[in-house]
Order: C-alpha cells, then sequence, then structure tokens
C-alpha cells in the first residue's frame, strides 16, 4: 500500500492593528465566512481539512498479522468494511478515530472502503492518510452504473444514492481471501472494542449477524400490493422475520459468494422495478433475503435511529440498556446539526471524534 502525507501549511495573514482599513477587511472576511454554507451539508466537501489523530498502537497480547504475504487477507486482523463518499467523509473520519480509539489492538484492523468509480480516490486517500497515517487499508472503485437502472425513489433522496447499495457488492468488490467483515454506516461511533463485534459467532447456515428489533412492525416495511399477493406474502414462511439495520452488519463474505446473495438481492430489486413492493430504500431487499435466518447482536452494538425519522430528523433518546455503539440513522446528521448550533443533546457524544480542521483553529 502506497503511504502519502498530506500536509497543509498554516495560514497566519499578517495584520495591521493600526489601520483602520484593514480592520475593515478582515470584518469583511470573518462576516463572509459566517455567511457561507456549512460545508457538511454540501456535496462536494474536498475542501475540507482533517486533524491527524492520535497514534494508537496494540496490547501486548495481540497477535500478529504480519505473516501473511498480503497483510490485506490475513485472518487474525478484524476486516471491516465502510463506503466513502464527499457528503459522509467527515462522518467516516469520526467514526475510524472512534474505532481505533477503543480497540485492543488496533494495529489489526483492516479497513476496506468502497467509493463511486467517479469519486476523486486521490483525494480520499491523502485525506485518510494525512489523519492516520498508519492506518491499513484499501479503496476499491465501485461502478455505480451497475444499480442505478434498479434503484426505486423512495421516502428520503438521501437513501437513493447508488453508494447505500454498496454493501450489496462487497463479496465482489473485496478481495476473495477475505472471509469475514464487519460492515459499518458512516454516521456512527463506537465507544467499545470492535473486536467483540467481530467475534460474533456464525454457525455454518448463517450468512450474516446483525441486532434484531422484533417489537417493529415488520409488516410496515412492505406495501399492501407485496402482503396481498399470495405467491409474494409466502415469501417469510417458516421463518420469523424481524427488522434489522443494515448499517451494523457482520458477514461471512464466503457463505455469502457460495449463495449467490447478490444476485438473490437484485432479483428483489428488479421485482421492485415492475411492482412496487416496498419503499424504504436498500433496507427491504436484504429484509426479504434475510430476515428470520441472521444470528442475533445485542442491541448494544446498535443504539440507532439517534438522527431521527427520516423526515424531520428530530432528537431521540437513548434506547434502554448498554452502549457499545451509537448510529445517527435518520434525516439529523450530528455534523450538520453542530455546526448549524442547533445540535440534540446526544449530538455532544459524537463531536469528541471529530476531525475536523475548523477555520483559524489556534495551534497548541
Amino acid at each position: 500500500m502506497s503511504k502519502f502525507a498530506l500536509v497543509i501549511p498554516p495560514n497566519h495573514p499578517h495584520r495591521h492593528h493600526h489601520h483602520r482599513h484593514h480592520l475593515f477587511l478582515l470584518f469583511l472576511l470573518i462576516s463572509a465566512i459566517n455567511a457561507a454554507p456549512s460545508s457538511a451539508t454540501t456535496t462536494t466537501n474536498n475542501d475540507q481539512k482533517f486533524k491527524e489523530a492520535p497514534q494508537f498502537y496494540n496490547a501486548p497480547t495481540c497477535p500478529s498479522i504480519n505473516g501473511t504475504t498480503n497483510e490485506m487477507c490475513s485472518h487474525e486482523a478484524v476486516h471491516v468494511a465502510m463506503t466513502l463518499d464527499a457528503a459522509y467523509l467527515r462522518g467516516s473520519m469520526a467514526a475510524i478515530f472512534s474505532i481505533l480509539q477503543h480497540s485492543s489492538c488496533p494495529q489489526n484492523i483492516l479497513f476496506h472502503f468502497v467509493s463511486t468509480s467517479t469519486a476523486d480516490h486521490r483525494h480520499l486517500l491523502l485525506t485518510i492518510t494525512h489523519s492516520f497515517p498508519s492506518l491499513k487499508f484499501q479503496i476499491y472503485p465501485y461502478d455505480s452504473s451497475v444499480v442505478s437502472g434498479l434503484i426505486s425513489t423512495s421516502i428520503r433522496s438521501a437513501l437513493d444514492s447508488p453508494l447505500n447499495y454498496a454493501r450489496n457488492y462487497l463479496a465482489d468488490l473485496l478481495p476473495h481471501c477475505v472471509h469475514h467483515i464487519v460492515y459499518l454506516d458512516s454516521d456512527l461511533v463506537l465507544v467499545d472494542d470492535i473486536a467483540k463485534l467481530a467475534a460474533t459467532p456464525l454457525d455454518e447456515n448463517t450468512v450474516l449477524a446483525a441486532p434484531e428489533y422484533c417489537n417493529a412492525n415488520f409488516t410496515s416495511y412492505f406495501t399492501p400490493t407485496f402482503w396481498s399477493n399470495p405467491t409474494l406474502s409466502l415469501t417469510f414462511a417458516g421463518r420469523k422475520p424481524c427488522y434489522f439495520n443494515t448499517g451494523v452488519m457482520v458477514i461471512d463474505l464466503q457463505k455469502w459468494r457460495e449463495g449467490d446473495y447478490t444476485i438473490k438481492i437484485i432479483e428483489w430489486m428488479e421485482l421492485q422495478k415492475r411492482i412496487r413492493i416496498y419503499e424504504l430504500g436498500s433496507l427491504p431487499p436484504f429484509l426479504l433475503v434475510f430476515a428470520g435466518t441472521i444470528a442475533p447482536v445485542d442491541h448494544r452494538w446498535n443504539q440507532h435511529g439517534l438522527g431521527g425519522d427520516n423526515y424531520r430528523g428530530l432528537c431521540r433518546n437513548l434506547h434502554p440498556g448498554r452502549v457499545s455503539l451509537l448510529h445517527w440513522s435518520g434525516k439529523g446528521k450530528p455534523w450538520v446539526r453542530l455546526d448549524a448550533n442547533r445540535p440534540c443533546p446526544l449530538d455532544a457524544l459524537w463531536a469528541p471524534y471529530d476531525l475536523l480542521q475548523t477555520p483559524f483553529a489556534l495551534e497548541s
């Protein structure tokens, strides 16, 4: 893996405090900055600069992952898959930082980032390498055109991004030597060791593990057209399906490949284009294929919904119980609300992991 260093020289403009003219120019500059739209709310964020995170080291008891020819294939490592794009890069950087900070073996975590083939991969690589100089990672280009024609409009436009569907293709995008991954969304932070989540047992017939929420109204994820069709409504026969959030999953990629699960998901998306059987983006195809067959994970590993609903993104409280992962699924994202000076109380738990380099930040 190539390593790059992105060095942003500090800009300290010389100010002449004895001249009113210069004070006036400074006032105009500050006013322009305050009036400018937040970079977190734009779709192109290449002007964002991020601080370098602290370096984290393995505990003495950590196993070595350096014995393989290709380190990214190590079976001793924890493999983490995430998507990367400009709009959510700030969230991704915070997620990476939180994972490393709470890991007992941070140098044994291998990151597999998926980004659209049209993204500025060099910018993404330089940004990550600058903030995490020792991070072991690869970026995989994802041809979003393979899924664009299969996407049906959903209740929120952000859910229609082709990158949301990259998780369908992880088994094809990642090297076949990678057998076991933890897939994570970009709008979350961990406050526990990811190795515990990665160690979730999957029996010989189980492909996927995730926290299940069986008290949710499962029928609401599909349209009356689906439930009134005698053939379609038998999809879950013999299963006890429950809702699960696809933003936190442990996946056996080897079993996924053997079972052709990408094809199974695509077949449901193709049907959706002909008959509208669901409303909510990339989630329902996963439910159709996996609900009722997954391995359970403790709810502490996905305290989801902190971004509110898909319409207004109102503030929410934590679910009862322990917390290992905080997930701002929903419309409201913590970095957007913080920049707008309208944070929810729980956004303060995300803020310590924010690596964004703010303008005119004083150097210590």
